[in-house]
């Protein structure tokens, strides 16, 4: 049924091997196993322990309410952010169209004033030549450096170094620290609900964490388990975690409901990450609106100051 419903060619492709190798006598999981960097270790864990427990129905269930849950944080994080980023390319672009187009029709106005002209219009007409001289050149120059830095931070040294600067910011780090841990949080509990042992769990739960640095720390908690050690105490000593969501899992240890309390953990998180987002965009859209009005009241201020000079000297 699925392969009739769906449209795209790989996908097909894909149902259709999975159906070949469930035909030939192996689990779901097993026939998940060859494309694992599609699905991912948690995906094909959740299976696994659901094919053991006989409960796989249930299992598919949670994992998808799971999938649901991850994808609608992580979209309410994406849209939350396009309209900066259109505050931000409207911003370049009327500046670019000021000092490329408008500015030059003052230039001959200003021609013969020399050193009369305001210290800013001078400024102002220099850029604008530049601008106009050159600005197909600066323009191949910024795709060139877009492209060489997104090369860059694809690498491993480039992404520890944007995730590090990512968690350093004011505000911003915050809230990308309680977003990463929700994903862990959920992920873990969802886990352990399933029946997967716990560092196994804990190891699945870690990869899915994006920010390499909060990934690197959170590397030694499973080897403090298996030593016997308890998980609240492994991941205070991570240092990413708040007070309250030691309590809720040492509380969870105790009771013998840790699954239940990560959950709750993730929920509470999420609801931090959209305050959070919600609370930085209210700052940040009127500081880009002053920014962008700063500048292009500038570049105006800029043209008048000299054309005042001009009617000064023809008196």
């Amino acid at each position: 049924m699925l392969i009739d419903m769906t449209e795209k060619p790989s996908m097909v492709t894909l149902l259709q091997d999975l159906l070949k190798a469930v035909k030939g006598g192996k689990g779901l999981s097993q026939a998940l196993q060859p494309h694992q960097a599609l699905f991912g270790d948690f995906y094909i864990s959740m299976l696994r322990s659901g094919e053991a427990g006989g409960n796989l129905g249930e299992v598919l269930a949670r994992l998808a309410e799971h999938l649901e849950r991850v994808k609608a944080l992580r979209e309410s994080v994406i849209s939350a952010l396009i309209y900066p980023a259109i505050l931000v390319t409207v911003a370049c672009v009327s500046v670019v169209l000021m000092l490329g187009f408008v500015v030059p029709q003052f230039e001959t106005l200003f021609a013969d004033m020399g050193d009369a002209l305001p210290l800013p219009t001078r400024i102002i007409i220099v850029l604008g030549d530049v601008v106009a001289a050159w600005g197909w050149l600066i323009a191949l120059a910024a795709a060139a450096g877009v492209w060489f830095g997104r090369r860059w931070l694809s690498t491993p040294r480039g992404r520890q170094w944007l995730d590090g600067r990512l968690l350093r910011m004011p505000i911003l780090g915050e809230v990308l620290r309680k977003y990463e841990l929700t994903r862990f949080s959920r992920t873990m509990g969802t886990l352990l609900g399933n029946g997967v042992p716990i560092v196994s769990a804990l190891k699945i739960a870690s990869d899915t964490l994006g920010n390499l640095p909060l990934r690197a720390a959170m590397s030694n908690v499973p080897g403090a388990i298996k030593q016997g050690g308890r998980l609240a105490d492994a991941l205070q000593h991570t240092g990413l975690f708040t007070p309250l969501a030691l309590n809720m899992v040492r509380l969870g240890e105790e009771t013998g409901r840790l699954d239940a309390m990560l959950l709750e953990l993730s929920r509470v998180h999420d609801a931090e990450v959209q305050a959070g987002v919600k609370r930085a965009l209210t700052m940040l859209e009127p500081v880009l609106i002053l920014l962008l009005g700063a500048v292009i009241a500038a570049i105006i201020v800029s043209i008048l100051l000299g054309i005042l000079s001009v009617n000064d000297l023809a008196l």
